[in-house]
Protein backbone atom coordinates (compact mmCIF):
# COMPACT_ATOMS: atom_id res chain seq x y z
CA UNK A 1 0.00 0.00 0.00
CA UNK A 2 1.09 3.46 -0.74
CA UNK A 3 1.71 5.02 2.95
CA UNK A 4 2.07 8.56 1.68
CA UNK A 5 -1.67 9.06 -0.39
CA UNK A 6 -3.30 6.98 2.78
CA UNK A 7 -2.03 9.49 5.05
CA UNK A 8 -3.41 12.57 2.59
CA UNK A 9 -6.27 11.06 2.58
CA UNK A 10 -6.40 10.68 6.76
CA UNK A 11 -5.05 14.29 7.01
CA UNK A 12 -8.49 15.00 4.09
CA UNK A 13 -10.26 13.69 6.12
CA UNK A 14 -10.03 14.67 9.70
CA UNK A 15 -9.47 18.42 8.27
CA UNK A 16 -13.07 18.04 6.57
CA UNK A 17 -14.53 16.61 9.46
CA UNK A 18 -13.23 19.77 11.05
CA UNK A 19 -14.76 21.85 8.07
CA UNK A 20 -18.43 20.02 8.24
CA UNK A 21 -19.08 21.48 11.09
CA UNK A 22 -18.83 24.89 10.10
CA UNK A 23 -20.50 24.11 6.79
CA UNK A 24 -23.52 23.79 8.47
CA UNK A 25 -23.71 20.46 10.46
CA UNK A 26 -23.72 22.32 13.78
CA UNK A 27 -27.70 22.32 13.36
CA UNK A 28 -28.06 19.12 12.51
CA UNK A 29 -28.58 18.24 16.51
CA UNK A 30 -31.41 21.45 16.41
CA UNK A 31 -33.14 20.11 13.67
CA UNK A 32 -33.30 16.29 14.88
CA UNK A 33 -34.32 17.59 18.29
CA UNK A 34 -37.14 19.67 16.25
CA UNK A 35 -37.81 15.72 14.86
CA UNK A 36 -37.52 14.06 17.33
CA UNK A 37 -38.46 16.00 20.38
CA UNK A 38 -35.66 13.98 22.03
CA UNK A 39 -34.01 16.23 24.94
CA UNK A 40 -30.18 14.10 24.10
CA UNK A 41 -30.25 16.44 20.91
CA UNK A 42 -29.63 19.43 23.46
CA UNK A 43 -27.15 18.30 24.99
CA UNK A 44 -25.50 17.52 21.63
CA UNK A 45 -26.76 20.78 20.21
CA UNK A 46 -24.79 22.45 23.25
CA UNK A 47 -21.22 21.95 21.75
CA UNK A 48 -22.03 23.29 18.62
CA UNK A 49 -21.82 26.61 20.25
CA UNK A 50 -18.33 28.42 21.96
CA UNK A 51 -17.96 28.12 25.44
CA UNK A 52 -19.07 32.02 26.82
CA UNK A 53 -15.32 31.78 28.62
CA UNK A 54 -13.71 29.63 30.98
CA UNK A 55 -14.34 25.94 30.00
CA UNK A 56 -14.58 23.55 26.85
CA UNK A 57 -17.06 22.38 24.03
CA UNK A 58 -16.06 20.70 21.15
CA UNK A 59 -16.94 23.47 18.89
CA UNK A 60 -14.01 25.13 20.56
CA UNK A 61 -11.56 22.49 19.27
CA UNK A 62 -12.46 23.14 15.63
CA UNK A 63 -10.29 25.91 15.06
CA UNK A 64 -7.04 24.08 17.21
CA UNK A 65 -7.71 20.75 15.40
CA UNK A 66 -6.88 22.65 12.18
CA UNK A 67 -3.72 24.41 13.59
CA UNK A 68 -2.31 21.34 14.67
CA UNK A 69 -2.95 19.73 11.63
CA UNK A 70 -1.13 22.58 9.44
CA UNK A 71 1.64 21.18 11.66
CA UNK A 72 1.28 17.20 11.20
CA UNK A 73 1.33 17.84 7.23
CA UNK A 74 4.61 19.61 8.13
CA UNK A 75 5.77 16.71 10.49
CA UNK A 76 5.59 14.07 8.17
CA UNK A 77 8.85 15.28 6.27
CA UNK A 78 10.54 17.82 8.09
CA UNK A 79 13.53 19.29 6.10
CA UNK A 80 16.13 21.42 7.93
CA UNK A 81 17.47 24.36 5.52
CA UNK A 82 19.48 26.20 8.08
CA UNK A 83 22.73 24.27 6.19
CA UNK A 84 22.05 25.28 3.37
CA UNK A 85 23.45 28.58 1.56
CA UNK A 86 21.21 31.85 1.39
CA UNK A 87 20.54 31.71 -2.00
CA UNK A 88 18.83 27.93 -1.28
CA UNK A 89 16.83 29.15 1.66
CA UNK A 90 15.71 32.18 -0.34
CA UNK A 91 12.54 30.40 -2.09
CA UNK A 92 11.59 28.92 1.32
CA UNK A 93 11.20 32.25 3.05
CA UNK A 94 9.87 34.18 0.35
CA UNK A 95 7.29 31.00 0.22
CA UNK A 96 6.76 31.17 3.94
CA UNK A 97 5.84 35.23 4.19
CA UNK A 98 4.05 35.16 1.14
CA UNK A 99 1.35 32.57 2.52
CA UNK A 100 1.45 34.30 6.07
CA UNK A 101 0.14 37.93 4.33
CA UNK A 102 -1.97 36.22 1.91
CA UNK A 103 -4.11 34.22 4.40
CA UNK A 104 -3.60 37.51 6.58
CA UNK A 105 -5.55 39.46 3.69
CA UNK A 106 -8.24 36.33 2.85
CA UNK A 107 -8.94 36.21 6.94
CA UNK A 108 -9.62 39.89 6.57
CA UNK A 109 -12.15 39.49 3.27
CA UNK A 110 -13.83 36.61 5.28
CA UNK A 111 -13.96 38.74 8.37
CA UNK A 112 -15.95 41.53 6.36
CA UNK A 113 -17.99 39.03 3.69
CA UNK A 114 -21.21 38.67 3.40
CA UNK A 115 -21.81 41.58 1.21
CA UNK A 116 -20.51 44.09 3.36
CA UNK A 117 -17.29 45.19 2.11
CA UNK A 118 -13.66 45.60 3.77
CA UNK A 119 -14.17 49.36 5.13
CA UNK A 120 -12.22 52.06 3.59
CA UNK A 121 -11.32 53.75 6.28
CA UNK A 122 -8.39 51.39 8.08
CA UNK A 123 -8.78 52.12 11.67
CA UNK A 124 -12.37 50.61 10.85
CA UNK A 125 -11.19 47.25 9.68
CA UNK A 126 -11.04 44.05 11.87
CA UNK A 127 -7.35 42.43 10.78
CA UNK A 128 -6.97 39.65 13.34
CA UNK A 129 -8.80 36.79 11.85
CA UNK A 130 -8.91 32.95 11.98
CA UNK A 131 -6.57 32.20 9.06
CA UNK A 132 -4.83 35.00 10.01
CA UNK A 133 -3.88 33.02 13.57
CA UNK A 134 -3.63 29.95 11.15
CA UNK A 135 -0.65 31.47 9.42
CA UNK A 136 1.01 33.12 12.23
CA UNK A 137 1.06 29.45 13.73
CA UNK A 138 2.30 28.12 10.72
CA UNK A 139 5.28 29.99 10.49
CA UNK A 140 6.67 30.48 13.41
CA UNK A 141 6.37 26.54 13.51
CA UNK A 142 8.13 26.78 9.99
CA UNK A 143 10.90 28.44 11.27
CA UNK A 144 11.58 26.65 13.96
CA UNK A 145 11.02 23.14 11.87
CA UNK A 146 13.89 24.40 9.69
CA UNK A 147 16.16 25.92 12.01
CA UNK A 148 16.30 23.92 15.00
CA UNK A 149 16.36 20.06 16.11
CA UNK A 150 12.94 18.28 17.12
CA UNK A 151 14.55 18.69 20.53
CA UNK A 152 14.92 21.89 20.60
CA UNK A 153 11.53 22.94 19.00
CA UNK A 154 9.98 20.71 21.67
CA UNK A 155 11.67 22.90 24.47
CA UNK A 156 10.58 26.00 22.46
CA UNK A 157 6.86 24.71 23.34
CA UNK A 158 7.72 24.11 26.79
CA UNK A 159 8.87 27.57 26.92
CA UNK A 160 5.90 29.33 25.58
CA UNK A 161 3.06 27.71 27.94
CA UNK A 162 5.14 28.14 30.91
CA UNK A 163 5.81 31.62 29.92
CA UNK A 164 2.74 32.69 29.12
CA UNK A 165 0.90 31.00 32.22
CA UNK A 166 3.55 32.93 34.30
CA UNK A 167 2.41 36.52 32.43
CA UNK A 168 -0.98 36.19 32.71
CA UNK A 169 -1.37 35.05 35.75
CA UNK A 170 1.99 36.64 38.06
CA UNK A 171 2.88 39.72 36.41
CA UNK A 172 0.91 42.99 37.13
CA UNK A 173 -0.81 44.70 34.03
CA UNK A 174 0.07 48.32 33.63
CA UNK A 175 -2.01 50.20 35.98
CA UNK A 176 -3.76 46.81 37.29
CA UNK A 177 -2.85 43.94 38.68
CA UNK A 178 -1.35 40.22 38.04
CA UNK A 179 -4.16 37.27 36.90
CA UNK A 180 -6.99 39.04 36.24
CA UNK A 181 -8.84 36.35 33.84
CA UNK A 182 -12.53 37.05 35.18
CA UNK A 183 -14.95 37.77 32.05
CA UNK A 184 -14.51 39.50 29.78
CA UNK A 185 -10.85 39.91 30.15
CA UNK A 186 -10.68 43.83 30.56
CA UNK A 187 -7.96 43.80 32.80
CA UNK A 188 -5.94 40.76 31.54
CA UNK A 189 -2.42 40.93 29.36
CA UNK A 190 -4.47 40.45 26.43
CA UNK A 191 -6.55 42.78 26.65
CA UNK A 192 -3.61 45.12 26.81
CA UNK A 193 -2.14 44.17 23.72
CA UNK A 194 -5.12 44.39 21.85
CA UNK A 195 -6.02 47.94 23.10
CA UNK A 196 -2.93 49.02 22.63
CA UNK A 197 -1.25 47.62 20.03
CA UNK A 198 -3.70 45.83 17.95
CA UNK A 199 -4.88 48.15 14.87
CA UNK A 200 -8.19 48.69 13.63
CA UNK A 201 -10.88 47.22 15.54
CA UNK A 202 -11.60 43.55 17.81
CA UNK A 203 -14.28 41.27 17.43
CA UNK A 204 -17.48 42.97 18.33
CA UNK A 205 -15.80 45.55 19.57
CA UNK A 206 -14.76 43.50 22.92
CA UNK A 207 -11.88 44.48 25.24
CA UNK A 208 -10.10 41.06 24.00
CA UNK A 209 -10.02 39.75 20.50
CA UNK A 210 -10.18 36.21 20.25
CA UNK A 211 -7.34 36.01 17.54
CA UNK A 212 -5.56 39.18 19.18
CA UNK A 213 -2.09 39.41 19.26
CA UNK A 214 -1.18 38.00 22.52
CA UNK A 215 -2.98 34.93 22.36
CA UNK A 216 -1.63 33.92 18.80
CA UNK A 217 1.55 33.36 20.71
CA UNK A 218 0.55 29.44 22.46
CA UNK A 219 -1.30 28.74 19.46
CA UNK A 220 2.05 27.99 17.69
CA UNK A 221 2.54 25.06 20.25
CA UNK A 222 -0.25 23.34 18.56
CA UNK A 223 1.22 23.25 15.19
CA UNK A 224 3.96 22.27 17.00
CA UNK A 225 2.66 19.13 18.38
CA UNK A 226 0.98 18.40 15.45
CA UNK A 227 5.10 18.28 13.32
CA UNK A 228 6.00 16.01 16.44
CA UNK A 229 2.19 13.65 15.90
CA UNK A 230 3.33 13.92 11.99
CA UNK A 231 6.96 12.39 12.64
CA UNK A 232 5.38 9.78 14.57
CA UNK A 233 3.10 9.11 11.50
CA UNK A 234 6.12 9.27 9.31
CA UNK A 235 7.93 6.47 11.49
CA UNK A 236 4.74 4.11 11.01
CA UNK A 237 6.25 1.36 9.32
CA UNK A 238 8.82 0.79 11.50
CA UNK A 239 7.40 1.13 14.60
CA UNK A 240 3.81 -0.59 13.81
CA UNK A 241 0.62 1.15 12.21
CA UNK A 242 -1.88 -0.07 15.26
CA UNK A 243 1.35 0.88 18.02
CA UNK A 244 1.36 4.47 16.62
CA UNK A 245 -2.38 4.72 16.76
CA UNK A 246 -1.72 3.79 20.11
CA UNK A 247 1.09 5.83 20.95
CA UNK A 248 -0.75 8.79 19.47
CA UNK A 249 -4.06 8.24 21.44
CA UNK A 250 -2.36 7.57 24.39
CA UNK A 251 -0.53 10.81 24.52
CA UNK A 252 -3.56 12.54 23.52
CA UNK A 253 -4.96 11.41 26.57
CA UNK A 254 -2.19 12.42 28.60
CA UNK A 255 -2.55 15.58 27.03
CA UNK A 256 -5.80 16.01 27.86
CA UNK A 257 -5.96 14.67 31.57
CA UNK A 258 -2.64 17.81 32.06
CA UNK A 259 -4.58 20.22 30.39
CA UNK A 260 -7.37 19.21 32.90
CA UNK A 261 -5.27 19.56 35.82
CA UNK A 262 -3.57 22.75 35.23
CA UNK A 263 -7.47 24.22 34.58
CA UNK A 264 -7.30 24.09 38.77
CA UNK A 265 -4.78 27.07 38.79
CA UNK A 266 -4.99 28.50 34.49
CA UNK A 267 -8.34 27.67 33.38
CA UNK A 268 -9.27 26.12 30.02
CA UNK A 269 -9.78 29.40 27.96
CA UNK A 270 -10.44 29.52 23.82
CA UNK A 271 -10.75 33.17 24.07
CA UNK A 272 -7.40 33.72 25.76
CA UNK A 273 -6.15 30.70 23.95
CA UNK A 274 -4.40 29.73 27.62
CA UNK A 275 -1.84 27.25 28.07
CA UNK A 276 -4.52 24.76 29.47
CA UNK A 277 -6.46 25.27 26.65
CA UNK A 278 -3.66 24.09 24.39
CA UNK A 279 -2.92 20.92 25.86
CA UNK A 280 -6.86 19.63 26.16
CA UNK A 281 -7.03 20.96 22.29
CA UNK A 282 -3.84 19.28 21.19
CA UNK A 283 -5.11 16.02 23.45
CA UNK A 284 -8.17 15.82 21.69
CA UNK A 285 -6.57 16.54 18.30
CA UNK A 286 -3.91 13.34 19.01
CA UNK A 287 -7.13 11.24 19.82
CA UNK A 288 -9.04 12.38 17.08
CA UNK A 289 -6.04 12.10 14.44
CA UNK A 290 -5.24 8.31 16.04
CA UNK A 291 -9.15 7.18 15.21
CA UNK A 292 -9.15 8.24 11.51
CA UNK A 293 -5.22 7.21 11.15
CA UNK A 294 -6.63 3.98 11.98
CA UNK A 295 -9.98 3.98 10.17
CA UNK A 296 -8.85 5.67 6.90
CA UNK A 297 -4.92 4.33 6.75
CA UNK A 298 -4.90 1.06 8.27
CA UNK A 299 -8.59 -0.47 8.21
CA UNK A 300 -8.65 1.28 4.28
CA UNK A 301 -11.94 3.08 4.89
CA UNK A 302 -11.29 6.36 2.29
CA UNK A 303 -14.52 5.05 0.48
CA UNK A 304 -16.41 5.88 3.41
CA UNK A 305 -14.97 9.05 4.57
CA UNK A 306 -14.96 10.30 0.93
CA UNK A 307 -17.35 13.48 2.03
CA UNK A 308 -14.72 14.31 4.29
CA UNK A 309 -12.01 13.75 2.10
CA UNK A 310 -13.35 15.88 -0.25
CA UNK A 311 -14.03 19.06 2.22
CA UNK A 312 -10.21 18.72 3.33
CA UNK A 313 -8.88 18.61 0.11
CA UNK A 314 -10.35 22.23 -0.76
CA UNK A 315 -10.82 23.23 3.34
CA UNK A 316 -9.34 27.27 2.41
CA UNK A 317 -11.80 27.60 -0.25
CA UNK A 318 -14.84 26.58 1.01
CA UNK A 319 -14.22 28.33 4.28
CA UNK A 320 -13.43 31.35 2.57
CA UNK A 321 -17.24 30.69 0.51
CA UNK A 322 -19.11 30.04 3.69
CA UNK A 323 -18.40 34.28 4.33
CA UNK A 324 -18.70 34.95 0.23
CA UNK A 325 -21.39 32.80 -0.90
CA UNK A 326 -24.82 32.35 0.25
CA UNK A 327 -25.48 28.77 0.83
CA UNK A 328 -29.02 28.59 2.12
CA UNK A 329 -30.15 30.84 -0.99
CA UNK A 330 -28.51 28.33 -2.99
CA UNK A 331 -29.89 24.99 -1.45
CA UNK A 332 -33.41 26.93 -1.02
CA UNK A 333 -32.76 27.64 -5.07
CA UNK A 334 -32.21 23.67 -6.06
CA UNK A 335 -33.58 21.67 -3.07
CA UNK A 336 -36.54 24.58 -2.00
CA UNK A 337 -39.84 22.26 -3.81
CA UNK A 338 -38.39 19.05 -2.00
CA UNK A 339 -38.22 21.12 1.62
CA UNK A 340 -41.71 22.65 1.21
CA UNK A 341 -43.12 19.57 0.12
CA UNK A 342 -42.26 17.25 3.83
CA UNK A 343 -44.05 17.83 6.93
CA UNK A 344 -43.16 21.28 9.35
CA UNK A 345 -41.06 18.90 11.84
CA UNK A 346 -38.97 17.49 8.90
CA UNK A 347 -38.29 21.14 7.37
CA UNK A 348 -35.66 21.80 9.39
CA UNK A 349 -33.48 18.61 8.53
CA UNK A 350 -33.84 18.57 4.90
CA UNK A 351 -32.35 22.12 5.49
CA UNK A 352 -29.83 21.25 7.11
CA UNK A 353 -29.20 18.22 4.09
CA UNK A 354 -29.84 20.24 1.22
CA UNK A 355 -27.40 23.16 2.46
CA UNK A 356 -24.71 20.76 3.29
CA UNK A 357 -25.71 18.79 0.30
CA UNK A 358 -24.89 21.70 -2.60
CA UNK A 359 -21.71 22.35 -1.16
CA UNK A 360 -20.48 18.70 -1.29
CA UNK A 361 -21.59 18.90 -4.59
CA UNK A 362 -19.61 21.37 -5.44
CA UNK A 363 -16.30 19.95 -3.97
CA UNK A 364 -17.56 16.36 -5.71
CA UNK A 365 -16.95 18.49 -8.83
CA UNK A 366 -13.77 19.86 -7.70
CA UNK A 367 -12.17 17.09 -6.92
CA UNK A 368 -12.96 15.06 -9.01
CA UNK A 369 -11.46 17.53 -11.70
CA UNK A 370 -8.64 17.69 -9.51
CA UNK A 371 -9.07 21.07 -8.57
CA UNK A 372 -7.47 21.98 -5.49
CA UNK A 373 -6.90 25.10 -4.14
CA UNK A 374 -4.30 25.76 -1.45
CA UNK A 375 -2.26 28.72 0.15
Amino acid sequence: MTNKKQRLASLDALRGMDMFWILGGQSIFAALFVLTGWQGWKLFEAHTVHSPWHGFTFYDLIFPLFIFLSGVAMGLSPKRIDHLPLNERKPYYQKAVKRLFLLCGLGIMYNHGWGTGIPLALDEIRYSSVLGRIAIAWFFCAMLVWHTSLRTTGIVAGGILVGYWVLLNFIPVPGGSAGQLAAPGTHSWNAWFDQNLLPGITYQNRPVDPEGILSSVPAIVNAIAGVFAGQLIARADKLGQWKTAGWLFGAGALSVALGWLWHLQFPVNKELWTSSFVLVTVGWSAILLAVFFALVDILNGQRFAYPFVIIGANSIIIYLASSLVNWEFVSKSVFGGFINAVGPDWQPLFAVVALLLVQLLVLHWMYKRKIFVSV
